[in-house]
C-alpha cells in the first residue's frame, strides 16, 4: 500500500491490488502542490465536504479518467446534475468496491459547495473509512473538530490502523485537539494534515509528532507535498 499525500487534505491510496483511490483532490489551486492535475488518474474518488478546497478537481479527474465519485447523498446529487457517474452514501453506511470495504463517518464542520454562483447544498461533512483488500484500514477524519465519537465508535469500533488528522487550527482542530484525538483513536500511526497550505493555518508538525510520540507508542509520520507513505 502506498499513500501520497498532495499537502492539505489531499491524498492518494495505491492498494496492493492497484486500485487507486483519490481522497479530496484539492490540486490546481493548491499552494502546497506541485503536481499537475493532469497527471493524476484513479479508479475512485472521495470527497469529504463540498468546501472548494476539498472537493478541488475531483469532477476534472473523474471526467477524464472515468472515476467513480463518492460523497454525501447532497454531494452525489451536485455531481449526478454535472453529468458525472457518482454514488451517495451517509454517516454510518458503507459501501464496497471489490474487496475494498469504505464506511462513512461523523465530522464537526460546514459542507455547503461554497464555489458556485450561489451556494449549494452539500448535506453534511463527513471522514471516512477505507478498509483495504490487505484488511488495513485508513481513517481520513475530513475537516472536523474534536468530537467524542473519535473514542467511542472510530477509535473502539472500527480500529484504524493509520490515522490523518488536521492540525491547522482556526477552520478544524489544531495541534493540542489532535493530540487528544490521536489518543482516543489510538492508531499505529497518524499522518497530519490540513496545515500549512495558507498562513492563517501554519503550523510545526514536528511540535506535534514530538508530544504524541513521546506520551504514546503512536509513531507520527510527517509527510512533505508530494512525498508517500508506503507499507510493505
Amino acid at each position: 500500500m502506498k499513500l501520497r499525500w498532495f499537502g492539505h487534505s489531499a491524498f492518494e491510496i495505491l492498494t496492493d491490488e492497484n486500485s487507486k483511490i483519490l481522497i479530496d483532490p484539492f490540486i490546481s489551486n493548491n499552494p502546497s502542490c506541485n503536481i499537475p492535475v493532469e497527471e493524476l488518474e484513479a479508479d475512485l474518488i472521495f470527497v469529504t465536504h463540498g468546501h472548494a478546497d476539498h472537493l478541488g478537481d475531483a469532477m476534472e479527474i473523474a471526467n477524464r479518467s472515468g472515476a467513480l465519485l463518492v460523497g454525501t447523498h447532497e454531494i452525489s446529487v451536485f455531481f449526478s446534475k454535472q453529468g458525472l457517474e457518482s454514488e451517495g452514501m451517509n454517516i454510518g453506511g458503507s459501501l464496497r468496491f471489490d474487496d475494498i470495504k469504505v464506511t462513512m463517518v461523523d465530522a464537526k464542520h460546514s459542507s455547503d459547495i461554497d464555489f458556485t454562483d450561489e451556494m449549494t447544498c452539500g448535506g453534511t461533512a463527513c471522514g471516512f473509512i477505507f478498509q483495504l483488500e490487505n484488511g488495513r484500514k485508513i481513517y481520513h477524519a475530513g475537516d472536523t473538530g474534536l468530537f467524542t465519537d473519535m473514542k467511542t465508535v472510530i477509535g473502539e469500533i472500527y480500529k484504524p490502523d493509520i490515522a490523518l488528522l488536521p492540525i491547522g487550527d482556526r477552520y478544524t482542530m489544531g495541534p493540542e485537539d489532535a493530540l487528544i484525538a490521536a489518543k482516543w483513536i489510538s492508531p499505529q500511526k497518524v499522518i497530519p494534515m490540513h496545515y500549512n497550505t495558507f498562513p492563517v493555518i501554519e503550523q510545526d508538525p514536528n511540535i506535534f509528532k514530538e508530544i504524541l510520540e513521546e506520551e504514546t507508542s503512536i509513531k507520527v509520520i510527517i509527510l512533505n507535498p508530494g512525498e508517500t507513505y508506503q507499507e510493505y
